[in-house]
Parts: C-alpha cells; structure tokens; sequence
C-alpha cells in the first residue's frame, strides 16, 4: 500500500520518514508577529502566594480552560475574570488566543493572579514585543505578599496572647 499523501519524507537510513510541513510564524517588515503558527504552544507559570499556573496559550478562537473547565464557570468572581483576560485585552488578542490552564494550591484570587502572570508570561514568548505593553499593565510583575510565619511564644504571626495584669 503506498502512501498517497504529498508530504516531505525524510530518509533515515534506509528507512523514509514522513515529515509533517509545520507551519511558519507570519512576521510583519517591523519584527512583530502578526499571525503566530497555528498548532505551537506558549508556555508561561504563574505563582501568587500559595498558588501555581502552568498556562500553554496558542492562536484559536478565545477560549479560556482552567483545570478542564471553562474559566467563567471556574472563576467565580467577575474580578478574577477580568484579571485574567486583563493580559489580551491589553494586547487585543483575547478573541485570538485559546489558553489551557492547570492551577493549584492557594484560593481563587491568588490563583486568578497566578493565572494572569502565567498568561502573561507566555504571551511575552508569543508576540516578543509585547513587553511595554504588558509592563504598562503590570501583568508582568509578580506579587510578593506572601503570608507571614508564625512565631514562637506567639499566638499568630503577631498577635500575642491576651495579658492580664492581675
């Protein structure tokens, strides 16, 4: 049975390897990308207090899947939607890009920040002059607020316990 598809072969050996034609950034005469490759992935993490988000993002119809769910039926809060599209729409993409999420750890907020930096992140890899405008946004700058430690001899981070004088 011969293979009747016109795609390139590449031979090893002696053996003739089918290739498949990966299909080519389309780049405007000023470096951005106009049209990225339509089945390369972007990745970009995210991290916010406890929480973590591996994010892939690549050209399609604008749909958003965290943990294998739709963002708005995973994200709640009209807040944490509109951070994490706040990345495209600064860019003017969010009807241009799919993104696929897994997250973990932490709440919804925080993981509605890590979101928005991991989307961030991997739209920086996709269009590289992107960096000003994303800057602008702040949707590059991580957030460092973490929770503080308990201490010894302390009823919380800082809180003391009750002192009665007599």
């Amino acid at each position: 049975m011969e293979d009747t598809t016109n795609a390139p072969e590449e031979e090893v050996g002696d053996q003739a390897i089918a290739v498949e034609e990966v299909e080519e950034p389309q780049v405007d005469p000023t470096g951005r990308v106009v049209k990225p490759a339509a089945k390369e992935y972007h990745w970009g993490t995210g991290r916010r207090k406890t929480s973590v988000a591996r994010v892939r993002i690549r050209p399609g119809s604008g749909q958003v899947t965290v943990n294998g769910r739709d963002g708005d039926s995973f994200l709640q809060r009209q807040v944490d939607r509109n951070a994490v599209v706040g990345p495209l729409k600064t860019l003017g993409v969010h009807e241009k890009i799919d993104v696929f999420s897994t997250v973990s750890g932490g709440g919804p907020s925080g993981q509605a920040g890590a979101l928005r930096l991991g989307i961030a992140r991997a739209l920086l890899k996709m269009y590289p002059d992107s960096l000003i405008a994303l800057r602008g946004g702040n949707h590059l700058t991580r957030d460092p607020r973490m929770v503080e430690r308990k201490k010894y001899g302390l009823r919380g981070a800082r809180r003391a316990f009750q002192w009665v004088k007599r």
